[in-house]
């Protein structure tokens, strides 16, 4: 092929002044739309030119009017959230100190509760839908898998769920250990015999497995276990008339208030193999189920509708109930700086990098189409509230199977807490640094493991992680009652580390199918080998067997009845 350049003037071509190339020879292709076919010249655009076709395509495609409507509820949530957080710190101005208008104030903690009251309407809209999207999601995913199948994608789950988990810990122990943000602010008096009676960690380890295994699967539709320590006050009279008074904890068992998750979680396991294993005795319950979801999922749409709404009054409530904007600063705020810079790390390096290195999987593309669970998170502060949102993104955008991403989902949204470990990690280090309190290598590592099976623990519900917090606290040694020194921000500290935990989840949904491709492939061989079994009988034998002998029998000329289309054939030429 031989190039070279001259000036053309063509009736095809308009005349330019630009160099324009000739390619002589076969096989030339030409790359602009003024090519002349039989002369193969080609005008050569200058790299500005590529650079700015390209960034107005872009534009074009970003805001034709299809995207637009797709990215309506998206960009109406995250400017609900950008206006709550600006309307609410301007309100301030006009919040009053109690319940009385003094000095000029205007708003009172009542009207704090009159502006929370849309806000409350949409987290209760959304943990509506859990139990029945829980049950209909795990039970239709699990009867679509043979056990075999299932028990494979469990385990991957699992170690998937551990392992962020504790590489998120690790690395908040890092980061606090690093930036040592509880040394910048001096230290705080503790009285030394103080106990709490918050909880034990065996306790809470005894609480989790009677949760897993409850004694009526109804009664765990509303209500858990759970241990409460009784505080019982002895006095001693010693010989010499001394008495002293000794505080005893005893534990009792009783039942909380709220969705026992475990619990339902293993039931719907179990019983959604078992679906798989009966095959076509069970098959009425399959489809009742995938019904079930179907509507759900329904629901689930209406109700985003609201969810700009709901997430805006839900911020201006939380920024007015905020006591003093200057916990933000100092030592605190070297906290929270630290917490939020372990969760950008482990969020949008770490769980990016692991999804890239194991699926090839483009991370900026799937963090896009998570866009609107991660901002549903951050509104609620509540893993289990956006847990619809998840459903959506992950499988109309992200096109997950939904045979993973209804298994996957509503086991990590209750054992993944990779936000909620971290946040422990650096939350009990930063209160020991606070107290002035030094932590060997031994008190460190006890620090991490401790972390990872406390958020295990953890209900997904707002601020769960802050009553988990007691359980590292009492396995360092440290007095649970240091809890209220970051109570102040644990509010905002909380939606983060929560829009972590979804993307966790997603994160293992990608991971768990890029794993199961092979048994995914086998189950999709077996039910196409099904139909196409289905549609072969339904086709050919209706033509091989008469309908109907007798009627057949008595016509006079011995014609037979075609039940496919209902024509008459001659049965000599059949």
């Amino acid at each position: 092929m031989r190039f070279f350049k001259k000036k053309s003037v063509s009736p095809v071509i308009p005349q330019e002044t630009s160099n324009q190339i000739i390619l002589e020879g076969h096989g030339s292709r030409p790359i602009s739309a003024h090519a002349r076919v039989s002369h193969h010249i080609i005008d050569v655009p200058t790299g500005e030119h590529v650079k700015f076709s390209k960034l107005l395509s872009c534009c074009q495609r970003c805001f034709t009017k299809e995207n637009l409507k797709e990215q309506a509820l998206l960009i109406a949530t995250i400017s609900s959230v950008v206006l709550g957080i600006a309307i609410g710190i301007a309100l301030r101005t006009l919040k009053c100190v109690g319940n009385e208008r003094v000095g000029g104030c205007r708003i009172t903690r009542e009207d704090i509760t009159y502006i929370d009251f849309p806000g409350q309407i949409f987290i209760n809209i959304l943990k509506m839908l859990i139990l029945p999207l829980i049950v209909s999601s795990i039970i239709s995913s699990l009867a679509q898998l043979d056990g075999q199948s299932a028990g494979k994608m469990g385990i991957r789950a699992l170690v998937y769920y551990l392992g962020t988990t504790l590489l998120a810990a690790i690395l908040g122990i890092i980061l606090v250990l690093t930036i040592r943000p509880g040394t910048r602010g001096g230290t705080v008096e503790i009285n030394p015999n103080s106990k709490a009676a918050e909880g034990r960690t065996i306790d809470t380890v005894l609480d989790l497995f009677r949760n897993l295994f409850p004694e009526n699967i109804v009664e765990a539709t509303f209500r858990s276990s759970g241990t409460d320590l009784k505080v019982n006050r002895t006095f001693i009279l010693r010989p010499n008339e001394t008495r002293y008074n000794i505080t005893i904890y005893t534990p009792v068992v009783g039942k909380r208030d709220g969705i026992n998750v475990l619990g339902l979680l293993l039931f719907c396991i179990i019983f959604g193999i078992l679906i798989s294993r009966l095959k076509e005795k069970a098959i009425i319950l399959k489809h009742f189920f995938e019904a079930m979801l179907e509507v759900v999922m329904q629901l689930v749409r209406i109700a985003m509708v609201y969810s700009p709404i709901g997430v805006f009054f839900l911020i201006v409530a939380k920024m007015l109930e905020m006591d003093n904007l200057g916990d933000f600063v100092g030592s605190l705020g070297l906290y929270m700086a630290t917490v939020l810079a372990g969760l950008f790390i482990h969020g949008f390096i770490v769980l990016p990098l692991l999804l890239f290195a194991i699926t090839r999987i483009n991370s900026f593309k799937y963090i896009r189409g998570m866009s609107q669970a991660l901002v549903t998170a951050f509104g609620t502060g509540s893993s289990s509230a956006t847990l619809p949102v998840t459903y959506r993104c992950v499988e109309e955008k992200n096109h997950i199977d939904p045979r993973i991403s209804r298994f996957v989902l509503p086991v990590g949204a209750t054992v993944n807490m990779d936000g909620t470990a971290l946040y422990e990690a650096v939350a009990a280090i930063y209160i020991a640094q606070l107290n002035g309190i030094p932590l060997n290598a031994v008190k460190i590592i006890v620090t991490s493991l401790t972390s990872t099976l406390a958020s295990i623990g953890a209900a997904s519900i707002p601020q769960a992680g802050l009553v988990t917090m007691v359980i590292v606290l009492n396995a360092l040694g440290l007095p649970p009652e240091e809890v209220r020194t970051i109570y102040a921000v644990d509010w905002l500290l909380d939606r983060f580390r929560t829009a972590i935990n979804v993307f966790g989840d997603s994160i293992g949904c990608a991971i768990v199918q890029h794993l199961s491709r092979k048994e995914l492939r086998v189950l999709d061989d077996e039910i196409a080998a099904a139909n196409v079994d289905t549609n072969h009988s339904a086709t050919i034998l209706p033509v091989l067997v008469p309908v109907n002998a007798d009627y057949n029998s008595s016509k006079p000329d011995g014609n037979v009845i075609d039940p496919a289309n209902h024509k008459l054939f001659s049965s000599t030429t059949a």
